[in-house]
């Protein structure tokens, strides 16, 4: 009786599996092709399943790219609404700083007007008595 010596190779466990399978029966065969169709099938699920979870992580960093984006125009737009603010007050109060300084020469003038005037009647009034 003569020994074979034995492969421990990777190419050796898959000639044992395919010597297992051929001593099978047919039942046996298309039980184990039912049993692989369905763990194919789990699989498959699974893999879709995860697929919609890295889309669904992508469009949320997507998303999250997005609203920090927007937040940072946002920002740019309202610190070029309070500089526009500031600007605005601070011609508000400078045009009404002028119309002070000019009303307050107009009733100067008004007033040295009246004053004129009044002199000038109590004069004409003075000649008159």
């Amino acid at each position: 009786m003569a020994f074979r010596k034995k492969d421990t190779g990777k190419g050796s466990v898959h000639r044992e599996k395919e010597r297992d399978l051929h001593k099978l029966k047919r039942i046996d065969l298309l039980e184990i092709l039912v049993e692989q169709g369905r763990e194919l099938e789990t699989l498959q699920r699974r893999v879709e399943e995860l697929e919609q979870q890295l889309a669904d992580r992508t469009i949320a960093l997507e998303k999250t790219g997005n609203i920090a984006a927007a937040s940072l125009e946002l920002n740019h737009v309202m610190e070029a609404a309070q500089k526009a603010a500031e600007q605005y007050l601070e011609n508000v109060t400078r045009l009404c700083a002028e119309k002070e300084r000019e009303t307050e020469n107009r009733c100067k003038a008004m007033e040295q007007e009246t004053i004129n005037r009044c002199k000038a009647l109590e004069r004409e009034t003075s000649k008159n008595l």
